[in-house]
């Protein structure tokens, strides 16, 4: 589908029908959550693809009881850095000069560039700002799977402190912050399928300063 078209005919569906996604299209739709803009590279989460009928069961009971945990296709969690530390700015930095081929000394400006302007940051500012980058991420697989013509339903609202414990996050040292149900709209049990989309007007959005 052309961009706009997908972004109009995308919504948060309500209800969905339980269908399996193709692989090809939960694959592009990862591949589309891994290539997302992130500050300075770093992808400060994990995302969790949760395909289990059973988890997301125990999901749906204990932190979300939004129906399309179980009646969706799979369900990403994403899961942000609770404590970054320079020992993962190191590990990034590595990253970057194999990747590259570069000398990691190399590139010892930007990695201090990093550090100065994260790690001067309380945990607290530090947790916020990784858990910030993830609902970037977020936003691309929301787009991705509108041009996939899969339905992606973003959730907030949820019991973050029994997710944690259901997946066993603290021990990651991670912290979830953001659902995301991928599947297919259930038409008949969905009262919103074919409602028209609401948004403001493009004189209310949008400042323009020529």
């Amino acid at each position: 589908m052309e961009l706009i078209e997908a972004m109009n005919w995308r919504y948060a569906a309500k209800k969905m029908n339980g269908q399996k996604i193709p692989a090809d299209k939960l694959n592009i739709i990862l591949e589309a959550i891994s290539l997302s803009a992130s500050s300075a590279g770093l992808q400060p989460y994990t995302v969790f693809v949760i395909d289990n009928h059973e988890l997301k069961g125990k999901i749906h009971e204990l932190a979300c009881p939004q129906p399309q945990v179980v009646e969706g296709s799979h369900l990403l969690v994403f899961a942000s850095w609770t404590n970054l530390e320079a020992a993962q700015i190191d590990t990034y930095i590595q990253l970057i000069a194999d990747t590259r081929g570069v000398p990691a000394e190399s590139l010892a400006p930007f990695s201090d560039s990093i550090k100065g302007g994260l790690l001067s940051k309380t945990s607290d500012d530090r947790a916020v700002w990784a858990s910030r980058q993830a609902y970037i991420a977020l936003g691309s697989g929301l787009i991705a799977a509108a041009t996939e013509h899969v339905d992606a339903t973003p959730m907030e609202g949820f019991n973050a402190a029994a997710l944690d414990e259901i997946l066993d996050l603290p021990a990651k040292g991670l912290h979830s912050v953001v659902l995301l149900a991928l599947g297919y709209r259930d038409e008949e049990k969905d009262f919103l399928s074919k409602a028209l989309k609401v948004r403001r007007a493009r004189k209310d959005l949008f400042v323009e300063l020529a």
